[in-house]
């Protein structure tokens, strides 16, 4: 019985920690170096959101996203467009079936997105704040 008790503490505190670290992660946008652009927190929520098609410049942007079940694309999700998963889900059907827009791509890792940002300066994507490599441009954190 003591051993069941203990590991059902040290699960718990496993859990609660993991879901602690989650909870206060920052996620990074990132472009290439050489996009020049002045990027707000409300151009990347319009950006991704479908509402704003050029960078600042006047450049065309490509937004990229991680996958639904990506932590940090919830995080992103949250923080960044101030929707949960669902209401972004509802959000693109309304505009798909009404043919007023499509989604960002998605892709299955972050590891896509650095490639795909490191060779298209086309190209913003967000990641891990704690994960951000040199050949890349942090423009926001949130």
């Amino acid at each position: 019985m003591k051993i069941f008790k203990n590991f059902l503490i040290i699960t718990s505190s496993l859990c609660f920690l993991s879901i602690t670290q989650l909870a206060f992660s920052e996620v990074a946008v990132i472009v290439n170096p050489s996009n020049n652009s002045e990027i707000s927190e409300d151009d990347v929520k319009r950006i991704f959101l479908g509402k704003l098609k050029t960078f600042p410049d006047g450049t065309s942007v490509l937004p990229v996203n991680l996958s639904n079940s990506d932590s940090i694309r919830e995080e992103f999700d949250d923080k960044a467009l101030g929707k949960s998963a669902s209401q972004i889900k509802a959000y693109w059907s309304k505009l798909v079936f009404s043919g007023k827009g499509n989604p960002p791509k998605e892709v299955d890792s972050q590891k896509e997105i650095l490639q795909l940002v490191k060779d298209n300066p086309a190209v913003i994507g967000y990641v891990n704040a704690s994960s951000v490599p040199a050949g890349v441009k942090v423009i926001a954190k949130f």
